[in-house]
């Protein structure tokens, strides 16, 4: 960034053009600048800096006056260093016009006390800015098309950025076409949008077309869509004459993102033409005929900020396991270090409930576990189940199962599946939230390990996993209201340490290996599946970038966000973002660590910070020694 008083700072573009003279040196000069050839004189560059400002300032050989449109003022100057130095005054005295042989031009819209110093800069290549100075030099020198004084402006102003000028420069530096500062400032203004919008007198300055850009912006740093509606509320209300305007701003609230009786509640009565209510009737359609939505429209993807933050815990890596938990925010596309656990552990199960991260079972080393431990996500403190699983488990899937039947208050029912030891299971236990205790429920069909578990349409998923020499293609799903497992079409593809991700009504299936990985036939494949529950028929629609298995995945907003991996060789780095709709990806900021067969959970903005209002553990987390 440029400092306020740029005066000793050398630019470097008339430096650049003198040193392109050819020199009349030879090749074997001297250490004196000497040689029978030639002569090459040191600081001739300066030399000749110093005497073109001599020259301005004697007026020696002046074939130029500019003057200032706004107050007639005469700055005399040389055409070749203008031309020089300006791609503007280069066209005009380069070209069949009438300025290109007058001796004196009339430069509209400028003051002669800029003028005067973007010529002095032409012929020093420095000059001093400050905030009395730096609108007038930006808008000149953007006239002038002068990139380096531009770039130190913007940087100049965009020291000055806050609350109260962010939009201001915004718009301001559109209307210089200053791309570094326009975003500089579109950047600060959506990133504090809300303390914008609450104390800024700009904010409520906006015209319709201004906020109706703002409002449009994806990267708003709000916490949920409500924000939005009430800061165009705000705007609405300043003025009496601005309700004309809500047919129009409001379809850029995305009020299918906005929970029914907020809508009941605010929008409704905000909105009583016959417009709004038809947009308003819109986003309810969108709401209860999910089967109807077009996710790929603009007003049912959510803004990064309101998708909340995703959590990736422990996995496999180089080491004996992580044991450090990465929290990702999609808005700034980072990722930062959260929490340790307290022990290392591998091969756990991980779910989410309230604010409360679970981890169940895994194992130390060569021991298997069967304890749960929990980390709140509010006061980040750890603490432990009394009631540990019936069977120690590892390389178990775990899942939180939502339906009537097994909500009792505010609580639900969890499942896991997998083998304890080193012996494959089909049994399942389940967790009752209001005991506090485990209990069997109907076994599987086969035994599995190293499965992919998924809710889909309120019943429980277990797909591919590892057996013993093989790995599986089959599919079962567990009804809770019969307590019975039934089988389904089998995927494409056998896939052990294989991923799922339920999104919109189907399960799709990422990476795993056909066979167990010390086989040396063991491949491990890039294809993706995804499953159709109606017509109970699995397709491949895409590839990752490399075969690979035990891959992190998670929804976040209308993405599949995939982390790490193993492909063979190395545990992974890499993130990637899985649109369905497109079936394509995009990269993502990779992790800190690699790391393979990592818990990942997505996160609601909420349930990072606060007090926490349950009491669900009781007991001090309690450390497990390690058998490895």
């Amino acid at each position: 960034m440029m400092s306020k008083d740029l005066s000793n700072s050398p630019d470097e573009s008339l430096y650049l053009s003198i040193q392109s003279i050819p020199s009349l040196a030879t090749d074997d000069v001297t250490e004196n600048g000497q040689s029978n050839n030639g002569l090459k004189t040191r600081n001739f560059a300066l030399q000749l800096v110093d005497s073109l400002k001599n020259s301005l300032d004697i007026r020696e050989l002046i074939d130029i006056e500019l003057v200032s449109g706004t107050d007639n003022k005469r700055v005399p100057a040389h055409k070749i260093i203008l031309s020089c130095n300006s791609p503007y005054f280069s066209a005009m005295f380069n070209s069949p016009l009438k300025e290109s042989n007058a001796s004196e031009v009339l430069i509209q819209g400028v003051d002669g006390e800029t003028l005067e110093i973007l010529v002095n800069y032409c012929y020093s290549g420095t000059l001093s800015i400050t905030e009395d100075n730096v609108e007038k030099i930006l808008s000149t020198s953007c006239l002038f098309q002068m990139p380096n004084v531009i770039q130190a402006c913007c940087n100049f102003l965009g020291k000055q950025l806050d609350f109260s000028n962010a939009i201001g420069f915004t718009l301001f530096a559109e209307q210089q076409n200053c791309d570094d500062l326009y975003q500089l400032s579109l950047n600060f203004t959506a990133k504090n949008f809300m303390e914008i919008y609450q104390n800024s007198e700009e904010f409520l300055k906006m015209d319709v077309e201004q906020l109706s850009t703002l409002l449009k912006n994806n990267d708003l740093n709000v916490t949920s869509e409500e924000d939005v509606f009430k800061a165009l509320v705000k705007w609405i209300n300043h003025q009496d004459d601005r309700k004309k305007h809500i047919k129009t701003l409001l379809p850029l609230v995305k009020l299918s993102l906005l929970s029914p009786i907020f809508i009941a509640d605010h929008v409704e009565s905000f909105c009583t033409t016959l417009e709004t209510q038809k947009i308003i009737l819109d986003a309810l359609k969108w709401q209860l005929i999910p089967e109807r939505r077009n996710l790929s429209a603009d007003s049912s993807v959510p803004r990064k900020s309101t998708v909340g933050k995703l959590l990736t815990i422990g996995g496999m890596d180089q080491h004996k396991g992580s044991i450090n938990i990465e929290s990702y925010d999609p808005r700034e596309d980072k990722w930062d270090v959260l929490k340790n656990m307290p022990t290392r552990r591998l091969q756990f199960g991980c779910a989410l409930y309230m604010d409360k991260l679970l981890i169940v079972g895994g194992r130390d080393g060569l021991k298997t576990l069967n304890n749960v431990d929990a980390i709140d996500l509010q006061t980040m403190t750890w603490t432990s189940l009394s009631s540990p699983l019936a069977t120690p488990r590892h390389g178990l899937g775990l899942a939180l199962l939502k339906g009537a039947l097994y909500a009792v208050g505010k609580f639900k029912k969890y499942f896991c599946s997998g083998h304890d030891g080193w012996s494959y299971l089909n049994t399942v236990e389940r967790l009752d939230l209001t005991t506090k205790t485990w209990s069997c429920i109907a076994p599987m069909q086969t035994m599995r390990s190293t499965a992919g578990v998924a809710i889909l349409d309120d019943k429980l998923y277990v797909v591919g996993g590892r057996e013993s020499s093989i790995c599986h293609r089959t599919v079962e799903v567990y009804c809770p209201h019969t307590n019975r497992w039934m089988g389904r079409s089998p995927m494409n593809k056998r896939r052990g340490g294989v991923s799922v991700a339920s999104y919109n009504g189907g399960l799709y299936v990422f990476g795993g290996h056909d066979l167990p990985v010390k086989n040396p036939s063991c491949q491990r494949t890039p294809s993706i599946e995804i499953y159709d529950p109606i017509t109970d028929t699995w397709t491949l629609i895409a590839n990752l970038d490399m075969g690979r298995d035990s891959i992190g995945v998670a929804v976040l907003g209308n993405s599949i966000i995939t982390i790490g991996g193993f492909d063979g060789t190395n545990y992974l780095k890499t993130v990637e973002k899985f649109d369905p709709q497109t079936k394509k990806f995009e990269k993502l900021k990779s992790i800190t660590f690699p790391r393979a067969g990592a818990c990942v959970v997505a996160v609601g903005n909420n349930q990072l910070s606060g007090c926490s209002n349950e009491s669900f553990f009781s007991t001090p987390a309690m450390s497990h020694s390690s058998s490895v």
